[in-house]
């Protein structure tokens, strides 16, 4: 059995100010080596949120993180120092939504890259800019010689994006992780930016995780697909399995609300209501207010954690134990 690149056990996420936003709960996942993997869900469930608790990018003084996580055998909660930066960019690194906001406008490219390139492997500005020129070749930007002394002000959306791709790429990490990279681009760009991502993870055999709303995204890119709602991981499985046999009413929610599947002239289908607020731990399931399907066990307790076969985990009561008051499987766990 091939031992996971990334374990995350019990992962809980606080955040302490005018009230406590618990943003992810009891948060269980894995991912295998050269693997992709797509965290789904609405806009504050806790996607980004994860990712940004894996490469331990949350503000220390207002964020309560509690858990166990390991990347390549590294226990990254016990990271100080020296070597908390030499994980962040060697061992993992991230791909964000607006590169704009990423990328230092006072630096080129080549000196962005470079610099990173220098900082881990220990190699002179020379060598480093030599890299920079091959990342950007890798990630087929157009005159990569001349693109390599461009501020990113001067870059186009898309060739941004991809300078974000050869910056993330430029250390051969062993895990990628990707906070929506492509929300911002036009369906055009967007794909290929997909089909570079799936080019260049098997060339460097890194496992991806990658955070996204947009089930079309999702098929396109990912082994597995784990969704997410109110903090909660809620159903994971297959690409295959959760687009063909979703079994949590939510997870059939978005599929039924998929923008690329509509046919002109008929009625987008929607989840109504909206999320929960996340400033009390859940006691019952968050979905049920807004689940077509719920019955009086549902807004009663903690749903059952279920594995409807290998690889697979939904956390629902039973259709047949929704009314019945009682569920025989064990409570999932939110500390």
């Amino acid at each position: 059995m091939t031992e996971a690149l990334v374990d995350i056990r019990n992962l809980n996420v606080r955040f302490h100010g005018a009230r406590t936003v618990h943003a992810v709960n009891g948060l269980d996942l894995s991912l295998k080596p050269g693997e992709v993997l797509t965290i789904l869900g609405e806009s504050g469930s806790g996607k980004s949120v994860t990712l940004k608790a894996l490469l331990r990018l949350l503000p220390e003084k207002r964020t309560a993180i509690s858990g166990a996580m390991t990347v390549d055998g590294i226990d990254v909660m016990s990271l100080k120092g020296r070597a908390l930066a030499d994980y962040r960019g060697g061992t993992t690194s991230m791909i964000f939504q607006e590169p704009m906001l990423a990328l230092d406008p006072v630096y080129t490219i080549g000196e962005q890259i470079a610099e990173a390139v220098c900082r881990h492997k220990g190699i002179s500005r020379s060598a480093g800019m030599d890299v920079a020129l091959d990342m950007l070749k890798k990630v087929r930007i157009p005159s990569p010689e001349r693109r390599l002394k461009n501020y990113p002000h001067e870059m186009s959306g898309g060739m941004r994006q991809r300078a974000m791709i050869a910056l993330a790429l430029s250390c051969r990490p062993k895990l990628l992780l990707a906070d929506e990279p492509t929300t911002a681009l036009d369906a055009t760009v967007q794909i290929q930016v997909l089909l570079l991502l799936r080019e260049l993870q098997k060339e460097f055999g890194m496992g991806i995780i990658f955070v996204t709303h947009d089930i079309g995204v999702a098929v396109e890119i990912s082994d597995r697909i784990a969704v997410m709602y109110a903090g909660t991981l809620i159903e994971t499985g297959t690409t295959r399995e959760i687009i063909r046999d979703a079994r949590h009413p939510y997870t059939r929610g978005l599929l039924a609300a998929n923008l690329h599947d509509v046919t002109p002239g008929t009625r987008l289908e929607a989840i109504p209501g909206a999320p929960p607020a996340l400033d009390a731990r859940p006691t019952a399931c968050s979905f049920a207010p807004r689940c077509p399907e719920a019955g009086p066990v549902c807004s009663a307790a903690l749903p059952p954690v279920l594995t409807p076969g290998a690889g697979r985990r939904v956390v629902c009561v039973p259709k047949a134990d929704r009314f019945a008051g009682a569920t025989s499987a064990a409570p999932a766990v939110n500390a």
